[in-house]
């Protein structure tokens, strides 16, 4: 029997394998995942042109206790704009950068919504 941990990993990595799919689907390049710095992860980079996006994915078997995307709180937000500030210095990238958070449920079909420019 799998651990609720195990459980709980194997849902945000469907989550984030259905969110890459979906943004290869429009046309966005997938540069890394899971890129760490220090105590926080980005759960994908992908570039579109010259822009690049910072992805968080956030996925929840149900929206029972709530909708995925209310899981971004501002210590979270503080966590991603560290690393995307390494990633950028680290790639020298000279463009404009977004932050995006993806919100996938996994109900019957499961639901995805893309929001763009999520924070700053």
């Amino acid at each position: 029997m799998a651990s609720p941990i195990s459980n709980h990993l194997h849902t945000g990595q469907l989550g984030e394998n259905m969110a890459q799919l979906y943004l290869q689907e429009r046309g966005y390049s997938i540069l890394e995942r899971n890129y760490r710095y220090k105590r926080a992860e980005i759960d994908i980079i992908a570039q579109k042109e010259k822009l690049l996006i910072f992805v968080e994915v956030k996925t929840r078997t149900s929206d029972t206790f709530g909708f995925p995307e209310a899981a971004v709180d501002t210590r979270k937000e503080k966590l991603l704009l560290d690393a995307a500030e390494e990633f950028i210095l680290a790639a020298n990238w000279q463009h404009d950068i977004r932050f995006d958070i993806i919100s996938v449920t996994l109900s019957t079909p499961p639901a995805i919504l893309h929001f763009e420019d999520a924070f700053h």
